[in-house]
């Protein structure tokens, strides 16, 4: 334990376990045992010392196993709260706290008393009061639920996010602004609003969807950016007023030119790399598998066919959707008479390796560039990537995304957390029904868990969101400004990492 003025730094978790009951969210609290050293016999959330080299989720996850022996799927997180440091002059102790709320299914609410409600205007009060005198236990559950001025549009937005699995990092981004905005015009009166802004900013980049959150985070760290030079006005006039709500606004409006200018480094990628390196003689065929901006990129290039390889991309078949999009956008550019032609096929995943063979180029999104530029996207991704530099090995594996998802940490990202983004189990069963599969009812009874004989066995479905493509398969990432090496991707982390330091203290 280091020491700071005579103190004892320390830094710890503090995890909240909250349950629905009677429609009611409720939180447990713990007895502290008179075995630990510090506010013995005092109601508090479970906490424990974070352990060298151990990451503050990773500390929260193993206190909870000790404590309760929860896991996964009965437990998951909610929320967790922008960390916070303060002393304890009594004890000379200067905490770093690291807050954390987690959700337990209903079906697992009797192994615990519960007490407090946050839906019944009371549960803030009764919860503070419980935990007594522990120093700053209200700031601790506050910070850990999200539970603060405009907490009620903070809420909204956080619930839109977590809730959307249709959108994509890009336009997840656009709705995180929009409820920012929203509980900025809520904090108008508010003498911390600056302080109160980031704290919000932060619950919505963290506890939205923070697998695809980067692009969040780089959106915020650049409207308070431009913020800061409102600040040594006063908010409550007007015109100061005005001016803040310009520049939310002038980020949303910027964000949409962003899709158009990575389309145009593509094309000129493909102008100054591929092109040139075709034989004249040779009849020009581009062969890749699909983003959004091919079709736009075939149109503007001197090339006769577009061979598209689509992965279906179950459980919700984004790839079979994307390619009916693709379909109309070729026939609305390229009539019958235009001497254009469009070969498009559409591969399950399984069939990854065959979809790759005599590929050009491997073109893939990222809902997460990390700062040493491993790339996060759909689950499949990695399959794919390996199978083309396996049946093609002149390919070129490039991503397309903007400089807005390079991460500033590599302790933020997911692929270090315990916990990855798992969906319902029901989008891959779903079509398992559907489609009459022998044996699904048998199958669904084990996942659910319903029946006695069950107990031991147990049937479960990983349905797991993302998965990292290592910076060492990518050749290049295309993004608004040009072409960038993986040394320049890290360039751009250090300086989203000195954004979050300012902004976030993180």
């Amino acid at each position: 334990m280091e020491k700071h003025c005579g103190m004892q730094m320390q830094s710890v978790v503090s995890s909240f376990i909250f349950t629905k009951i009677d429609d009611n969210l409720r939180v447990a609290l713990f007895q502290r045992s008179k075995k630990v050293t510090t506010y013995q016999g005092h109601l508090a959330p479970i906490s424990g010392t974070i352990e060298a080299g151990e990451l503050p989720i990773q500390a929260a996850w193993r206190e909870l196993q000790e404590e309760t022996s929860l896991a996964h799927p009965d437990i998951k997180l909610w929320r967790q709260g922008q960390p916070f440091t303060f002393d304890d002059i009594a004890i000379r102790r200067r905490w770093t706290i690291y807050p954390f709320a987690f959700y337990l299914s209903p079906r697992r609410k009797r192994i615990f008393g519960w007490i407090g409600s946050m839906s019944d205007g009371t549960g803030t009060v009764q919860v503070q009061s419980a935990m007594g005198r522990i120093p700053r236990a209200s700031p601790i559950y506050q910070r850990a639920s999200g539970e603060f001025a405009a907490s009620e549009a903070l809420s909204s937005g956080i619930h839109q996010l977590k809730t959307d699995h249709l959108s994509g990092s890009h336009e997840l981004t656009s709705i995180a602004i929009k409820n920012f905005r929203n509980v900025l015009i809520h904090l108008r009166d508010q003498d911390q609003w600056w302080d109160l802004a980031r704290e919000a900013a932060w619950h919505l980049w963290k506890n939205g969807r923070e697998s695809m959150g980067t692009a969040t985070l780089n959106a915020f760290i650049n409207i308070f950016a431009d913020m800061e030079s409102i600040l040594p006005l006063s908010i409550k006039d007007q015109s100061s007023w005005d001016r803040l709500l310009a520049v939310v606004n002038y980020h949303l409006e910027h964000r949409r030119e962003t899709p158009i200018r990575i389309k145009d480094a593509f094309i000129k990628y493909l102008q100054e790399m591929f092109l040139p390196s075709q034989k004249q003689n040779q009849e020009k065929v581009l062969h890749s598998t699909i983003r959004d901006s091919i079709i736009d990129a075939f149109s503007s290039l001197p090339l006769s066919t577009l061979d598209l390889r689509i992965l279906e991309s179950r459980p919700l078949f984004e790839g079979a959707s994307m390619a009916s999009a693709v379909l109309s956008s070729f026939q609305s550019k390229h009539p019958t008479s235009s001497g254009r032609y469009l070969s498009l096929n559409i591969y399950t995943d399984a069939s990854a390796a065959l979809a790759a063979t005599n590929v050009d180029f491997v073109l893939l999104g990222a809902d997460q560039i990390s700062s040493s530029g491993w790339v996060s996207n759909k689950t499949g991704s990695l399959p794919a990537v390996l199978s083309a530099k396996a049946a093609s090995p002149g390919v070129k594996i490039l991503v397309l995304s903007g400089l807005d998802k390079v991460a500033g940490s590599e302790e933020d990202l997911p692929e270090n957390l315990q916990e990855p983004e798992i969906n319902e189990s029901t989008e891959v069963t779903a079509p398992w029904v559907m489609s009459g599969v022998r044996g699904a009812k048998l199958l669904d009874e084990y996942i659910q868990g319903n029946s006695p004989k069950t107990a031991h066995c147990m049937v479960s479905i990983k349905n797991v969101t993302f998965e990292w493509v290592p910076a060492q398969l990518i050749d290049g990432y295309l993004c608004e400004n040009g072409l960038y090496s993986e040394v320049e991707i890290q360039q751009r982390a250090r300086d989203v990492k000195r954004g979050m330091s300012k902004y976030f203290g993180v």
